[in-house]
């Protein structure tokens, strides 16, 4: 799996390509954003767009990274989900847990918007 990054002002784009299936894929995946989060980096957007298919591996990896994502005070978007995946977090109902986006662009402005904790 190929994780190509871009930084738009303090959010991490991360665009990974291929299947998101388990074993390294997945531990790529947590490893980059817990480097992300050493750099300082908390608020990432994940752009499901060349994710052939996902499992429950998968699934396990982005649920991971959240919560290291919120442990951390940052918070994760995921934008261009295709159907397959998209069917995926439907049936699990973790379509209820992701706050998902049209394209990394609208996920980046979204953080923009959001109000900052007193």
């Amino acid at each position: 799996m190929k994780i190509k990054e871009t930084i738009q002002g303090k959010v991490a784009v991360l665009a990974p390509s291929g299947n998101l299936m388990g074993g390294s894929d997945t531990t790529d995946l947590h490893d980059h954003v817990k480097s992300l989060i050493g750099d300082g980096i908390k608020n990432v957007v994940i752009d499901l767009s060349k994710v052939k298919w996902m499992n429950s591996s998968g699934l396990g990896a982005l649920i991971a990274v959240m919560t290291s994502l919120k442990n951390a005070e940052g918070s994760l978007k995921l934008s261009n989900i295709t159907d397959k995946v998209n069917s995926l977090l439907m049936i699990t109902q973790m379509i209820r847990i992701f706050e998902t986006y049209s394209t990394p662009d609208r996920a980046v402005a979204a953080f923009l918007e959001e109000p900052k904790p007193e």
